[in-house]
């Protein structure tokens, strides 16, 4: 079990513990821990950045990593964006369909794991979580710069300007749409394994009968 509990896999369920201190932190009605709140997402960010190198560097990469360090992006991203829906920062339908895309894949890549399946992971899905975390870090920025009293002295408009609402539902589309993008190209790229688990499935299914 030595493998679970890994130094980068320990990064991994660090950035999965920070989530519910950042939501604690966000609603807050302490200025100070809104603030603090991008202090803990940020931390969260660089754990996504070092696990990697981590288990890279020292040869700690595992079928258990590879599991786990998607799962940890998932849970910070949408408890996030969820957040912003409640603070009316986003338009929620862009949020479910990430959260969609994300509970699918998920689920097929867990599926896959417990028959001993390779799921394989697509290049390109990094850079989308990249992506994701650069405007989730944005809109939190902005947001938790309007309590700060240097930004609100001297950037009040520019951050009022840059929070727009139909900056924001932009900026949101996109990432939906490249999200969604990303879950075809898992689809594609995994298509004989999800066959595969389909047709297990089924006759599974159809012996129980």
């Amino acid at each position: 079990m030595s493998f679970i509990f890994s130094p980068p896999n320990q990064l991994t369920l660090l950035r999965i513990v920070l989530t519910p201190v950042f939501l604690a932190f966000l609603f807050s009605s302490d200025a100070v821990l809104r603030q603090l709140s991008l202090v803990v997402f940020f931390i969260a960010l660089l754990t996504d950045w070092y696990d990697g190198w981590v288990a890279r560097r020292w040869g700690y990469v595992s079928r258990w990593g590879k599991y786990l360090d998607p799962l940890a992006d998932k849970i910070v991203t949408s408890a996030t964006l969820i957040a912003f829906i409640y603070l009316n920062l986003v338009p929620g339908w862009t949020v479910w369909v990430i959260i969609g895309r994300d509970v699918l894949i998920t689920f097929l890549r867990t599926y896959s794991e417990l028959k001993g399946k390779a799921f394989d992971t697509s290049k390109f899905a990094k850079t989308k979580t990249f992506m994701q975390f650069v405007v989730i870090f944005y809109i939190l920025f902005l947001y938790v710069a309007r309590d700060i009293e240097f930004f609100k002295t001297n950037y009040a408009t520019a951050i009022e300007v840059l929070l727009d609402y139909t900056l924001l539902y932009s900026l949101m589309v996109v990432i939906a749409l490249i999200t969604l993008w990303t879950g075809v190209m898992y689809v594609i790229d995994n298509w004989k394994t999800i066959r595969e688990l389909y047709y297990f499935a089924f006759r599974v299914t159809e012996s129980g009968k």
